[in-house]
């Protein structure tokens, strides 16, 4: 598991493939839990904050703010259906 200081700005990033060539999924999600077990749903072209940075790939940009796990899940439907998830670790800096 990755592990990231708090105030970092961290990249997640998700590309979709069908047969090994990158397709846009009909629609992409992105499923994020904070520390505090907050869920946060975000979906391209909903959610500015979601970017397509080429055919298949999309970013989002998460302000670590607290200390603790947070988990996230792409999901893509439609022409490309795939899902794919991960964990990180935000830690408390050491600074006043």
């Amino acid at each position: 598991m990755s592990s990231y200081d708090r105030g970092d700005l961290i990249r997640i990033t998700a590309t979709f493939t069908v047969g090994g060539v990158a397709t846009d999924p009909t629609a992409v999600y992105l499923y994020l839990r904070a520390p505090d077990g907050t869920l946060t749903t975000l979906q391209y072209g909903v959610d500015a904050a979601l970017t397509k940075t080429a055919t298949g790939a999309y970013r989002y940009d998460y302000s670590a703010t607290a200390r603790g796990d947070v988990y996230y899940r792409w999901a893509g439907t439609g022409a490309a259906q795939a899902a794919e998830q991960g964990t990180f670790f935000v830690q408390d800096d050491v600074g006043p």
